[in-house]
């Protein structure tokens, strides 16, 4: 059975002190859960303070940008190995903010994610649709060109390595939320595109819903057969919602 994972995004949020303060909490109220699996992605400079904060407990960390080079003349890139070093688990690759603010295409994520995986760690692939895309019927079409492009670079080895985080554009940030049945109909397809490369591989696949989940739609979204679990914006930088929107996986 495929266990719940549940990633927070700080995106560029924090401080020292605030950080603290939340890791702290986290740490405390989630250390002892055994049922799902629970992890922040924190900004570069912060990435030792989770590793010092969250070592020896259940929590997990990462990071939300990976650079698809090893090393070399890329002033302001990070590479995996460098993440590796802060002990990093997770590295988000395609968030659509990176698409949509800095251009990156398919086959740039395509490129990170197979950095990523090769590295050891898991890259948290970020596919979805923006709103007009919905509107246009074409959300399906969309959403395999990105799965495809990854697949297709990485192959079946690297990609039983990930996890895939459904973001629907239209829903990050906005306080719109996909229906827990919108969110299942993607989900479903997405575990059938993979399924066309391996069934095993799509059965055990895990697939995050992520687009502003919250603690009062959480549960009915986990509910879902294809969902499992979330990646929490906003949300993950309250402790009690985090907690909260934990809980209901």
């Amino acid at each position: 059975m495929r266990r719940k994972l549940v990633v927070g995004n700080w995106k560029m949020h924090g401080n020292l002190a605030q950080n603290q303060g939340l890791l702290d909490a986290l740490a405390a109220a989630l250390n002892d859960r055994t049922g799902a699996d629970f992890g922040v992605c924190v900004p570069f400079p912060y990435l030792f303070q989770a590793q010092a904060a969250l070592t020896g407990t259940r929590l997990s960390w990462g990071a939300q940008d990976v650079s698809e080079h090893a090393q070399g003349a890329y002033t302001g890139e990070v590479s995996a190995a460098m993440l590796n070093d802060f002990g990093a688990r997770y590295a988000l690759v395609g968030h659509s903010e990176r698409r949509a603010l800095y251009g990156e295409d398919d086959e740039r994520v395509a490129k990170k994610f197979v950095a990523a995986a090769r590295a050891g760690l898991i890259p948290i692939l970020c596919v979805g649709e923006s709103l007009g895309e919905r509107e246009g019927g074409v959300t399906e079409a969309v959403v395999a060109r990105q799965l495809d492009a990854v697949i297709e670079a990485a192959g079946l080895d690297l990609f039983a390595r990930a996890v895939v985080a459904y973001e629907p554009v239209w829903a990050i940030g906005t306080g719109k939320t996909a229906t827990p049945e919108q969110a299942q109909a993607v989900h479903a397809f997405i575990r059938e595109r993979v399924a066309q490369a391996s069934r095993e591989l799509a059965d055990r696949l895990t697939i995050q819903y992520g687009g502003s989940v919250k603690a009062a739609n959480a549960a009915q979204l986990f509910a879902m057969p294809d969902i499992d679990g979330g990646l929490i914006g906003g949300a993950s930088l309250v402790a009690e919602e985090f907690v909260a929107i934990c809980m209901a996986a």
